[in-house]
């Protein structure tokens, strides 16, 4: 097996494109077009911006370089060798595309899409496809890394891929959407499939959107292929207990997290930094658990009640306007304060690097679990960990969907469905069983969460890579 395929785009070397993120915005015109976003509240919503301390930030590292560090550090800590650690450090295959889309108005525009698939050793790619105008090949090159030791160490037969386009979903039709979809899912048609690469829902995207693709796959095959996706409709294969799955994940480590600090989940507080696919669902299963949740954000602002936010009013809140701010039953909160708020548990559940060297001083929860892929950066993590903040890292914390993304290919292949009671008993198992593998690992060699999942899964990729040697 070739241990390292030229790519099909610029350079891949480790210190490729390190300086940073590559440009990728929408059409120039972009900004000119009204918006035509698909919810119906869309107009009512507070004007969203970018993250709220990005102004006092200091200068970070991105996700990439921030992927290749915790890379680096494992690979000194397991003594591999620099062949070894470029190997790793290099995706296996990349693809840029052009996607133009018809608008409804007849007009036409093009985006940018990619899709990375960083490692096949211990199986097929796979990885989200996410919708987002600052989506980029760095940006893809680093979370499909990320999905490459997630999927090792829940120790799921896949490696890691991660896809994207950089558009805004809120400016766009359900009509355009399928296009683009439909479109991107052409182009990147070559190098996916069951046996070789499966997306799944992530940032702006959805069961819809795999329902597009699922389909569009289908008919360039002649049959259907339901096992070419996961996160799809229940109507069209897709698992019971798969759209809440990364949720649930987050949540059963949270209350084991919380357990191991020495603190009673009844009794605990938190704050969700990120109200939507991940954090909504787990700050209603944490709730349910008993922790009282304060304080909740989204791109548009934050809330927070110090007595303990209602959970179910506020999703309510959020389905009729789009956002958690107006909510009636908290008082405003500046979105940046939310990870400094005093509260036993912080979940990150938004994007990349929101906890950095500008804010980690001041944050006063005793125990963060990371719900987004790379919410916090390297320098960050060393200050932290100085002060003595437990953090869970993201391939361990948010690997529910994964693990649930596997029962349901494995679902699919078989054409046998299980209960939902079975989903989630399985996924427990997976992520309490993982929970104590990491912990033992960082105990008995005084590392940290994240270094010690980081090495265990290189440590298995690299295995595999051992045993399956050198072609030719």
């Amino acid at each position: 097996m070739t241990d390292l395929l030229a790519a099909t785009t610029a350079s891949t070397a480790p210190d490729a494109a390190a300086s940073g993120r590559t440009a990728a915005t929408a059409h120039p015109a972009a900004s000119a077009r009204p918006a035509a976003s698909v919810h119906p509240a869309a107009s009512a919503r507070p004007a969203a911006s970018a993250h709220p301390a990005a102004s006092a930030r200091p200068a970070e590292p991105t996700p990439l370089l921030d992927a290749r560090s915790q890379l680096a550090e494992a690979i000194s800590l397991l003594g591999y060798t620099d062949g070894l650690h470029q190997m790793l450090a290099t995706p296996r295959r990349e693809l840029s595309v052009a996607v133009p889309l018809r608008m409804d108005s007849g007009e036409s525009r093009l985006y940018l899409g990619y899709r990375v698939q960083h490692n096949f050793s211990r199986g097929p790619a796979k990885g989200g496809l996410r919708y987002a105008p600052n989506v980029n090949l760095d940006e893809v090159r680093a979370l499909a890394m990320w999905m490459t030791w997630k999927c090792a160490l829940l120790d799921v037969p896949y490696g890691g891929a991660k896809g994207g386009v950089a558009i805004d979903p809120r400016e766009h039709s359900i009509a355009e959407l399928e296009r683009v979809t439909r479109r991107y899912t052409s182009e990147i048609l070559p190098i996916i499939g069951p046996e070789r690469d499966i997306p799944a829902p992530d940032i702006g995207t959805d069961e819809q959107t795999m329902a597009w693709i699922m389909d569009t796959y289908s008919v360039n095959s002649g049959y259907t292929v339901p096992g070419i996706v996961t996160g799809k409709p229940i109507s069209l294969g897709g698992s019971l207990g798969r759209a809440s799955a990364t949720s649930r994940g987050v949540t059963h480590i949270a209350l084991a997290a919380l357990r191991h600090a020495g603190l009673d989940p009844a009794r605990s507080t938190a704050a969700v930094q990120g109200f939507g696919k991940v954090g909504a669902d787990a700050a209603r299963f944490l709730a349910e658990a008993g922790v009282r949740v304060t304080a909740v954000s989204d791109q548009y602002g934050a809330v927070l009640n110090a007595g303990g936010l209602d959970i179910e009013a506020l999703s309510a809140h959020v389905r009729a306007t789009g956002s958690v701010v107006g909510f009636a039953g908290a008082e405003a909160l500046d979105g940046a304060a939310l990870l400094t708020q005093d509260v036993d548990l912080l979940v990150p559940a938004a994007v990349e690097g929101v906890l950095h060297e500008g804010n980690a001083g001041e944050v006063l929860a005793s125990v963060i679990v990371e719900g987004a892929n790379g919410p916090t950066t390297p320098g960050a993590d060393r200050i932290l960990r100085d002060r003595g903040i437990l953090v869970v890292p993201d391939i361990l914390a948010n690997a529910g969907g994964v693990i649930v993304s596997y029962f349901e290919w494995v679902q699919a292949n078989q054409a046998y469905w299980w209960r939902a009671d079975e989903v989630e008993s399985r996924l427990e198992e997976r992520m309490l069983s993982a929970w104590e593998h990491v912990l033992g690992y960082a105990e008995a060699r005084d590392l940290s969460l994240r270094t010690a999942a980081t090495a265990l899964a290189v440590e298995r990729v690299a295995e595999a890579h051992r045993l399956r040697g050198l072609y030719p």
